[in-house]
């Protein structure tokens, strides 16, 4: 869940269409980050991104539509899993990338923004359960092929895997609102790693 540029990675090449769309998604996080998802104004976002407004109403149709769209390319953005050749160590950077996400000032910024915003509108919460699935499902191979070498047990689910280790920084980050550091990050790859090897997510 770890952002390689200001937005989500390079700029891909597309033509006039794919740069429209980065021009107005870039333009949306600043508004995110800037204002949060309630104050989130398309007109804004089309002036800050140098395109009509009639496009951005077009074919994004509300704030919730570009918040969807941002997090789909988030999503797609995100560095692929880690290979370090033992569960522990991809564990420890799953942790590590999760921990550099929620603590970026801009990316970090942009999620508490969907989080708050997904309490109440449904397509926030459908933008949000759909990223988060997906940076789970890129990062369970890490922990199939951990069982495939005898690291863990036969029947380990990757996804409750993966999600045991990031459920600890969210906690502190969004409800006790505790400081979230290495030794963090390090602690909770430490302990999903302990509940795997025993059997926790079989």
């Amino acid at each position: 869940m770890e952002q390689q540029s200001r937005l989500a990675g390079t700029v891909r090449p597309g033509g006039r269409t794919a740069r429209t769309r980065a021009a107005v998604l870039e333009a949306t996080q600043d508004e995110l980050v800037e204002c949060g998802f309630h104050g989130l104004n398309m007109d804004r976002v089309a002036a800050k991104a140098g395109v009509g407004k009639t496009t951005v109403y077009r074919r994004w149709g509300d704030p919730a539509g570009l918040v969807t769209d941002l997090m789909a390319e988030l999503a797609e953005s995100s560095a692929p899993h880690a290979d370090t050749g033992g569960i522990e160590g991809d564990l420890l950077a799953n942790a590590l990338n999760v921990l550099g996400a929620v603590t970026d000032p801009r990316l970090g910024a942009t999620f508490q923004a969907v989080i708050a915003a997904a309490t109440g509108n449904e397509a926030a919460a459908a933008a949000l359960n759909d990223f988060y699935l997906r940076r789970i499902r890129a990062w369970a191979p890490v922990v199939d092929r951990a069982v495939a070498r005898g690291e863990l047990p036969e029947g380990t689910d990757g996804m409750e895997v993966i999600r045991a280790v990031s459920a600890p920084l969210y906690y502190r980050l969004l409800v006790t609102r505790e400081p979230v550091d290495e030794k963090v990050a390090e602690h909770a790859a430490a302990r999903a790693l302990a509940g795997a090897r025993a059997g926790a997510f079989t």
